[in-house]
């Protein structure tokens, strides 16, 4: 009976500093948004400002955030407005979330609307910059309508490797010809939907801008 029970402390005890011997994953988290800048959307780059403003206030010290515009060619670190990651001194986090602001706020008071939308090299773009960062949660946000325009002899038939992201899609808004055939919507949803899980990713929808605590709840 003795040894029985020795044996069973013995192995509680290995299993015990087994798992306390491997690496704890991170909990800080990597967010990545993308804004959608052609036609209509350079419009609406206040309601981004304020996304942007939420976030900021929800990210801890020690997380990552980047900001990058959907332009004719996304797949570039020139199309990335603002990056930083945030001291662990909240003090001095603080300071560093109050530049990050002034950042967006040139780039809105000076932006040019895209001829084209590159969205999937964006994304690329989002997913290289947030494993570089090693981030234990990762959250690429799409601030688009969704809709791909890329110029010729571009090419996005990529595959999306997307185990351990999140991705949101925020205020989808219709086009002209949704309004005519809904399905063009629908169907845009679907497609990035599609290629989101298939890449192993999780998919979101947010199109209530007032709605937004519901982002970054993970």
């Amino acid at each position: 009976m003795k040894r029985v029970t020795i044996f069973a402390v013995s192995l509680f005890v290995a299993v015990l500093i087994g798992g306390c011997s491997g690496e704890a994953m991170p909990n800080n988290r990597g967010v990545y948004l993308l804004i959608d800048t052609s036609g209509t959307y350079a419009k609406e780059l206040e309601k981004a400002q304020q996304l942007i403003n939420v976030i900021l206030v929800r990210l801890e010290p020690g997380d990552s955030f980047a900001v990058g515009r959907i332009d004719t060619g996304s797949f570039s670190e020139k199309d990335i407005i603002a990056k930083m990651t945030f001291d662990d001194r909240p003090s001095i986090a603080n300071k560093q979330k109050r530049r990050f602001r002034e950042m967006i706020n040139q780039f809105v008071r000076a932006v040019r609307p895209a001829q084209h939308t590159d969205i999937t090299g964006g994304v690329l773009q989002a997913i290289e910059y947030l494993n570089e960062k090693s981030t234990g949660i990762k959250d690429v946000l799409i601030y688009s309508d969704l809709e791909e325009d890329l110029p010729k002899g571009y090419v996005r038939d990529i595959p999306l490797q997307l185990a351990g992201f999140s991705v949101t899609a925020l205020n989808v808004t219709k086009l002209r010809a949704d309004n005519v055939d809904p399905r063009k919507y629908l169907t845009r949803l679907e497609d990035w939907q599609t290629r989101v899980e298939e890449g192993g990713g999780r998919w979101t929808v947010i199109n209530d801008m007032d709605r937004l605590e519901r982002i970054l709840v993970n």
